[in-house]
């Protein structure tokens, strides 16, 4: 697929395409389990009630097309993003139906644009649209539950003697529109969100953004079976704690600490808390103006937990090594490295950033021509 732009007088009915669009994520479909967290094909229903009986979430797959995923949900942050944005600028009635290049909408969410993709992007519109949805989260007054789909319908328009694409249409659910519309219906993420590989960790980033984004240096911690519950993960509770450690010990979620805490019982806590340095920002945006930098809380107060967190990345470090390496995943490299330095007491720099950068030269060296 190549990034044409169609001449098609309809063109001025796109929306237009935003290089570095502010994401946004519906806050209601952040913690509870409304998609499949694997890649391969899930017909196994979700049915999820919240430890109160207050809120339930039935999710029906399609038996030909499965379970819409937590990847295919990237179209609907793409398109919260959007009509968002619409709104920002001071737009009138704005659309639950977008027309849009499939280019744009894959530049956005951080995937390739070859033919592939685009065969893939298919394929995740239509599970979006076959997979069914019957919650209580916001029903209308007097009713039980409300049933829908993710997306109404979607369309592809070809030229008929190139083959080439004219661009595509989906209309939002009217649900998951209201969502987008509602007073605090949104949250912002990092853009860092699209490059998380794994089903569990882009899930526990959403997490951790609708519950510790703004809680303060104390975090969010919750217990791991409820944890697991409000996941909707296939396989067992066993297999699931031992997915979570797995991935407090990596530490590599974009803007968040992981810890396990103790406790009392049985079963440990996960607390999640933003990183010093986003949360400083955070509040620098808030305020709107200059003022003393903060001292930052030392390790021990800012994660009082077991284990501690590793050093976090500077943006500089981050961008030179995705300059100077680009062919890998820059936390994929610093999971490894944590973990090298973790073997041995003696290995903590005193310069943390730049033993990364020189762990990162000698992770390309060794696997360039892997």
């Amino acid at each position: 697929m190549t990034p044409r732009r169609s001449t098609n007088q309809q063109f001025n009915l796109f929306v237009p395409y935003v290089s570095d669009l502010p994401l946004r994520d519906q806050r209601e479909t952040m913690e509870r389990p409304f998609f499949s967290l694997a890649k391969r094909r899930r017909l196994k229903p979700i049915e999820y009630v919240s430890p109160n009986g207050e809120v339930f979430v039935k999710v029906l797959p399609n038996q030909q097309f499965g379970m819409a995923t937590i990847w295919d949900a990237d179209i609907l942050i793409w398109a919260a993003s959007t009509v968002n944005t619409l709104r920002k600028q001071g737009k009138n009635d704005l659309p639950r139906t977008l027309h849009f290049q499939p280019y744009d909408l894959l530049k956005t969410i951080g995937r390739p644009t070859g033919g592939h993709q685009y065969h893939l992007l298919r394929e995740a519109l239509g599970r979006l649209q076959a997979t069914t949805i019957v919650t209580n989260i916001r029903a209308q007054k007097g009713k039980k539950h409300r049933q829908f789909s993710w997306i109404e319908s979607w369309a592809d328009h070809v030229d008929d003697e190139t083959q080439q694409s004219k661009g595509m249409t989906l209309t939002l659910s009217e649900w998951f529109y209201e969502g987008i519309l509602m007073d605090g219906g949104l949250l912002s993420i990092d853009s860092m969100y699209f490059t998380i590989t794994g089903g569990r960790e882009r899930w526990l980033y959403r997490v951790a953004r609708k519950h510790a984004g703004g809680a303060g240096e104390g975090g969010f911690a919750i217990s791991l079976p409820t944890l697991f519950e409000k996941s909707g993960a296939e396989g067992t509770y066993r297999r699931f704690k031992f997915e979570m450690q797995a991935i407090v010990r990596s530490n590599t979620l974009p803007s968040f600490d992981l810890s396990l805490e103790l406790t009392a019982g049985k079963e440990p806590l996960l607390r999640m808390c933003r990183r010093v340095a986003d949360r400083l920002e955070q509040k620098a945006m808030r305020s709107n103006r200059s003022s003393r930098p903060q001292k930052e809380p030392s390790p021990a107060q800012a994660l009082p937990l077991f284990p501690s967190a590793t050093p976090v990345l500077s943006d500089e470090t981050v961008a030179r090594v995705r300059r100077d390496f680009p062919r890998w995943d820059v936390y994929a490299i610093k999971a490894d490295f944590d973990s090298w330095l973790a073997k041995d007491s003696e290995r903590q720099p005193e310069d943390y950033q730049a033993a990364f950068y020189g762990f990162a030269r000698q992770w390309d060296a060794r696997n360039r021509y892997a």
